[in-house]
């Protein structure tokens, strides 16, 4: 009886492992990589390929003054406008972090003309 006992134990704990192994942490993806939030960069082509999950975080990071990054709705995204005109103020910090919530999510960069020119990311999340 004893034996069975111990193997019952041994069963358990492997599966307990088996189990904590397959947890996934969340990514970071630095937009853009090495040239980060700017006009140089086609946004789709970079986030082609990729695979983005929710609670991942993006950060931007930009020239400071001139840029900004803003999280938006979809038509937002589409009409390159922003809700308020304080998301239009290029920003001193130079880097914005955002976490991914599943399914879509969009940014631009708020400053006029900006998004216009390219400045706009859609990520799908799963």
């Amino acid at each position: 009886m004893g034996r069975g006992k111990c193997s019952a134990i041994l069963v358990a704990l492997g599966f307990m492992l088996l189990v904590c192994s397959v947890t996934v942490s969340a990514e970071t993806h630095v937009v853009g990589d090495s040239k980060g939030w700017g006009f140089s960069v086609s946004y789709d082509s970079w986030s082609s390929g990729k695979t983005f999950a929710a609670g991942d975080t993006l950060v931007f990071n930009y020239q400071a003054g001139a840029h900004n990054a803003v999280a938006v709705s979809a038509s937002e995204y589409r009409s390159c406008k922003v809700r308020s005109a304080a998301d239009s103020a290029a920003t001193a910090s130079g880097t914005a972090t955002f976490n991914l919530k599943k399914g879509v999510n969009y940014f631009i960069c708020g400053v006029p003309g900006h998004c216009a020119a390219g400045m706009k990311l859609r990520v799908v999340a799963n």
